[in-house]
């Protein structure tokens, strides 16, 4: 196993030395196991290599999506830490980068913000919006800065029969390099695809963190939560790479399959302050194709009646409320614990109000909403006096009320579509209330 191991980091070496150009290497890092064997080959790697000749970068990206479990969130937080502190007092070309969904495209904007109904098998809008969306921009941005890119993944052949087709189609006999199937001028490299399970936790547990973690932790976690030894990839890049579905560890909210064993796991096994993300998580799945919580059309106007008469559109703006207080419910009885928790931030919850307002939805506030779940004042407004300014100098210059309101409109509409960085579509919307206004005046 030892001389495996070895052969690899070898190649890895090789791999690193051999090429004429600079093309940055990105290693995807989910904190898992697979992905953590990886980094610790590369980074061993380095180690044999002279200094003067660590000219590659390296990038370490780990995609955040806004709703991790939150106990592989807290270790990967505190690994990347290490990882960045480790490359610097070692002198490495080691970089770790962060990634998280636009603002209008994180779950809860969606879920509870646009009506979307929580993914299943046939409509996994997630992990477009939540994963490669973020990650496709990191690497665009090294390709055009670099011309070329080169994607180290954690993919192994062992894990299942899908991925061992995955890799056989896209690789090419006698090169260890491959085309990325979607990303141009973007290559990927697999130096673990032929790693079996053991030898990646004979990595993890006999061979020393070369940037000082504990991965013992990492091992705690997976006995923690005992299910299936599969993982998320540890990079999400298209389409064809699987979601968190079946995983061990993914998005708390993931409703793609019935049950999610590693939450469940953890819960039985003594971290109770998880329990209210098991509760809510199982809501959402049990509750998704109820008639009464969807609307008879989509958000673009399409009839969405099935022959049995329900209801399959979007979320009713009563289960979108109901769904925002029970994740604040949640959110503050496991802040009762573990203070630091967030689950939704004010962003979120400011964006949310944007979205219902512009979907002329006046009967929810979400400020009402935190209010009575914190028993607090929560208020999403700048200070009423500037506010008010604003108002006087622009009726002062208004000679007809309806231009004031007209204005009004128009500017809200653009503040609302700069805060959900959409401008896609604000000429249309501009030029629809403008002739609103016409019209009123005509008659």
């Amino acid at each position: 196993m030892s001389q495996r191991i070895q052969h690899i980091i070898s190649e890895i070496k090789d791999q690193y030395l051999i090429e004429d150009s600079l093309r940055p290497w990105i290693i995807g890092f989910s904190g898992g196991k697979d992905s953590t064997a990886l980094l610790q080959l590369v980074w061993y790697a380095l180690l044999q290599i002279p200094e003067d000749k660590r000219k590659r970068q390296i990038h370490v990206v780990c995609n955040d999506t806004l709703v991790e479990n939150p106990v592989i969130q807290d270790y990967v937080r505190d690994v990347l830490a290490k990882i960045s502190r480790a490359s610097v007092e070692k002198g490495l070309p080691v970089y770790v980068e962060q990634t998280i969904p636009r603002l209008e495209d994180t779950f809860w904007i969606n879920v509870i913000g646009r009506g979307y109904p929580v993914p299943n098998n046939a409509f996994r809008w997630c992990t477009d919006k939540m994963k490669i969306k973020p990650t496709s921009r990191f690497i665009l941005e090294q390709v055009d800065e670099n011309g070329e890119a080169i994607i180290l993944i954690g993919t192994r052949s062992s894990e299942s029969a899908t991925r061992a087709r995955s890799i056989k189609k896209h690789q090419i006999k006698g090169k260890r390099l491959t085309k990325h199937p979607h990303h141009p001028n973007t290559f990927v490299y697999a130096p673990i695809k032929d790693l079996f399970l053991e030898e990646v936790w004979y990595i993890i547990n006999a061979m020393t963190s070369p940037w000082g973690a504990d991965n013992s932790k990492l091992f705690q976690i997976y006995s923690d939560a005992s299910a299936d030894d599969y993982e998320c990839p540890t990079m999400v890049t298209d389409k064809s790479h699987s979601s968190c579905g079946q995983s061990r560890f993914g998005c708390w909210t993931c409703t793609v399959v019935k049950e999610d064993k590693s939450l469940t796991a953890q819960v039985a096994k003594g971290q109770t302050w998880l329990q209210p993300l098991l509760a809510l998580r199982t809501s959402m799945f049990d509750e998704r194709n109820i008639s009464e919580n969807r609307l008879p059309t989509r958000r673009n106007g399409q009839t969405a009646v099935n022959d049995e008469g329900h209801n399959q559109g979007n979320y009713t703006p009563k289960y979108r409320a109901k769904l925002l207080e029970q994740l604040l419910s949640a959110q503050r009885k496991m802040q009762e614990e573990h203070p630091e928790i967030e689950l939704i931030n004010n962003q979120e919850l400011v964006a949310i109000q944007v979205i219902w307002h512009r979907d002329l939805l006046f009967d929810y506030r979400v400020s009402d909403i935190y209010n009575r779940v914190y028993e607090r004042e929560f208020e999403m407004k700048k200070d009423a006096e500037k506010i008010q300014k604003e108002i006087d100098l622009l009726k002062s210059v208004c000679e007809n009320p309806s231009d004031f309101d007209l204005i009004q409109e128009l500017l809200i509409m653009q503040k609302n579509k700069a805060l959900l960085n959409r401008k896609r579509g604000l000429k249309d919307d501009m030029e629809r209330v403008i002739e609103k206004y016409i019209n009123r005046e005509i008659a």
